[in-house]
């Protein structure tokens, strides 16, 4: 983010739910105008319906009106069907009119009664629980008009470390990767430098991540030829936490084999790697054989074993991964396929039980995916936080949902950015101070944001 760019607090007001987008030194709320503007609409209002005869009490003349919501309203003897003495003689008007100012009222007065306390109960814990977003570079940064795939990590010292790839295109020449730093206790990025470049091939999809040893690494694609499936899985390594690096070195050399998510630390002490092996020369489909794999490395003999491959129906490709206990881990997969519209296709599954050496054949979940990037990490109390655009067909809105049962229900969903665009590629982090942060792309992949959050602005979302 710029100098210009700041983090400022979040004052709410009587919307939700409290997503805040810093730009430029100002506040926008990044709410749909339905969330801005709270209404209640005819077909929203509690409709007063007579209960049947055997509902009334014999001992009182009184007719019952009961709304949706459970509330009974005594009206005088004769309203509603006609019986005993009418109103029409005490109103002004028609008696069907009397009726129907009487009916509107009451219902208005309902409906305020009922949606008063709900707005304020979501108020208080939007405001409680706000969404800050912040935009770190767009087209104004001389990078290249293309900015898509972000990586971000925490490092040992308390900065953040993004990473990024930019160029004229997805399919340019010369793409590079970049990094910035934001600096603990600093507001403003620092601005990008080049991390990964090469005359002749094109970068891609960086990954950034920091061993317990210390030493960073930044995992990226190198595309020789004219589609990603000519890609090999490249890395280079930090031991100064970013500000210098290694000369890049092969991690996978078959055609096709690439990466996108971060690896993790297993319980044994192994790194655990996601990549996935694209097949097909379509640039607009990936073939039904696009599988996920997983490299597994040992920090002790600095040797890279190979998982088998997951099938799925339509492929599967950028598995996020998470251990739920010793050696049991899942995997959350962006479905292959086109990009056309349709319902067909959702975000798939896989499991292993060896600590990541052999995996289920995968299957799809209940989760929409619009052929487009899934984000999956493990927070430091074990609930699980899943990052997904939530449509069949676009990348809006991205939704994060919580599971608190190791993976098995995800009850807790709310949306980090929404509306009309696109908000892809999500990489999130759990920070030493508890927040989550996420890095996404938006503006037609010209822009990188990043949103702040407590996990309770999950946990509370209504």
């Amino acid at each position: 983010m710029n100098a210009n760019d700041r983090q400022y607090p979040i004052s709410m007001h009587l919307s939700m739910p409290a997503i805040a987008r810093v730009e430029t030194g100002s506040l926008t709320p990044a709410l749909s105008r339905r969330e801005r503007e709270p209404h209640i609409s005819h077909g929203d209002m509690p409709e007063l319906q007579p209960l049947g005869p055997s509902r009334l009490d014999p001992a009182n003349p009184l007719l019952h009106l009961q709304t949706p919501a459970g509330i009974v309203l005594p009206l005088p003897p004769g309203e509603g069907r006609g019986e005993g003495r009418s109103l029409h003689a005490s109103l002004p008007g028609s008696w069907p009119e009397s009726r129907s100012f009487l009916n509107s009222w009451i219902s208005m007065a309902i409906a305020f009664a009922l949606l008063v306390p709900l707005l304020l109960t979501l108020a208080t814990r939007a405001a409680e629980n706000p969404i800050a977003v912040e935009k770190i570079f767009g087209p104004e940064t001389p990078t290249g008009q293309y900015k898509h795939p972000s990586s971000i990590t925490e490092l040992d010292n308390g900065d953040l470390y993004l990473a990024f790839y930019t160029g004229a295109g997805e399919y340019a020449t010369e793409t590079r990767i970049y990094g910035s730093r934001l600096r603990k206790g600093s507001t403003a990025w620092s601005a990008p430098v080049v991390i990964a470049s090469n005359p002749f091939y094109s970068m891609g999809n960086p990954a950034v991540w920091q061993a317990p040893d210390g030493v960073l690494w930044n995992f990226f694609v190198v595309r020789p030829g004219t589609t990603w499936s000519t890609s090999r899985t490249a890395a280079k390594i930090s031991r100064d936490r970013g500000e210098t690096w290694s000369d890049a070195f092969i991690v996978a050399w078959e055609a096709g084999m690439m990466v996108r998510s971060r690896p993790i630390l297993l319980a044994d002490g192994a790194y655990l790697l996601p990549l996935y092996h694209e097949t097909g020369s379509d640039p607009d489909r990936t073939a039904p054989d696009t599988s996920s794999v997983f490299f597994r490395f040992d920090p002790k003999t600095k040797q890279w074993t190979e998982s088998n491959r997951v099938k799925s129906r339509l492929g599967n490709l950028q598995a996020a991964v998470v251990e739920t206990e010793p050696g049991r881990l899942f995997a959350l997969c962006r479905r292959g396929g086109d990009y056309e519209p349709g319902d067909d296709g959702n975000v798939v599954r896989t499991e292993s039980t060896d600590g990541g050496k052999t995996w289920t054949p995968g299957v799809e979940t209940e989760f929409p995916n619009p052929n487009a990037a899934v984000e999956l990490i493990r927070l430091r109390n074990g609930h699980l936080l899943f990052l997904y655009n939530d449509s069949p067909n676009d990348r809006t809105p991205l939704r994060a949902a919580i599971s608190t049962d190791g993976g098995k229900t995800w009850p807790h969903r709310r949306n980090v950015a929404e509306g009309p665009g696109d908000f892809a590629y999500p990489t999130a982090i759990q920070t030493k101070d508890g927040r989550i942060h996420v890095t996404y792309t938006s503006d037609e992949r010209t822009v990188l944001r990043h949103a702040v959050f407590p996990e309770s602005a999950i946990l509370t979302a209504p």
